[in-house]
């Protein structure tokens, strides 16, 4: 990729980097467009089973919008107006916005997640920080909106008051509140992150690439189901899941006392 994002692949792992830390990974409309292609090819690519999505660099994830650009293109009078999600703008359909990615994201968190950095996270399935991670969604303090999902993300996955606390307010948060309030698996020393990382991922790869991605499918699908529409849903992913060797494998492997074998199919 070019400068802005790192994509790279190991195995059945994409590690996508977000790289501009002499602005602290702050996100302009380039690194959006480059951003798009690396979620298209990690979708694509049938040998991707997860992805790692971090920031360069030790002293932030992102800090989102970048506000220089955004400033520059108000006083060029190109910057129009802006409200919920990326439609009609560069890197559309954004990770926010990719509400049929069925493949696992982690977000390996270290110092800042603020803004659209924050929202980045909360559409990752796991987030994994380190001790000085620090998250906050600004908007409100700067006139603008957390349109990237933020306002939308953070009150399903908190408790109602204490995500309204945060959206009116613009105040940060510890890595270590946002594990007690459950917007984090797990928070451990800078130097560990990666570490912590690896085993979070590594215990994914573990699991049948199709089953992963059936129960991501139906569990973000069925969220605002009533229970009996659920089950009586019949979702694709788990179509696939229920008719593939995978499916067979798995039991096979159990009573033959041996690891099984993934295909993803």
């Amino acid at each position: 990729m070019s400068p802005g994002v790192r994509y790279e692949k190991n195995g059945h792992v994409a590690v996508v980097t977000l790289d501009r830390p002499e602005v602290l990974n702050a996100m302009d409309l380039r690194m959006h467009q480059e951003l798009a292609r690396v979620w298209d090819d990690f979708e694509a690519d049938d040998d991707m089973w997860v992805a790692v999505l971090t920031g360069a660099g030790d002293r932030a994830f992102s800090v989102g919008q970048d506000l220089k650009e955004l400033a520059g293109r108000v006083r060029a009078g190109t910057a129009g107006t802006a409200t919920f999600g990326s439609r009609g703008k560069p890197g559309w359909p954004r990770l926010t916005e990719r509400f049929d990615l069925a493949k696992p994201v982690v977000a390996k968190v270290r110092g800042y997640a603020m803004g659209g950095g924050f929202e980045l996270a909360l559409a990752c399935d796991l987030v994994i920080a380190s001790t000085d991670a620090t998250f906050a969604l600004p908007e409100a303090r700067l006139g603008l909106m957390a349109g990237a999902g933020g306002v939308f993300r953070l009150t399903r996955q908190l408790p109602w008051r204490s995500a309204m606390g945060q959206l009116l307010t613009g105040r940060s948060m510890t890595a270590r509140r946002a594990f007690e309030l459950g917007l984090v698996n797990e928070v451990v020393p800078a130097d560990e992150l990666d570490a912590c990382v690896d085993g979070w991922v590594a215990d994914i790869l573990r699991c049948a690439p199709l089953s992963v991605r059936a129960i991501k499918e139906a569990a973000t699908k069925s969220l605002t189901m009533p229970l009996e529409t659920a089950f009586s849903t019949r979702f694709p992913w788990e179509e696939q899941r229920m008719q593939s060797m995978d499916a067979v494998e798995g039991p096979l492997a159990f009573v033959e006392k041996r690891e099984p074998r993934w295909q993803g199919r």
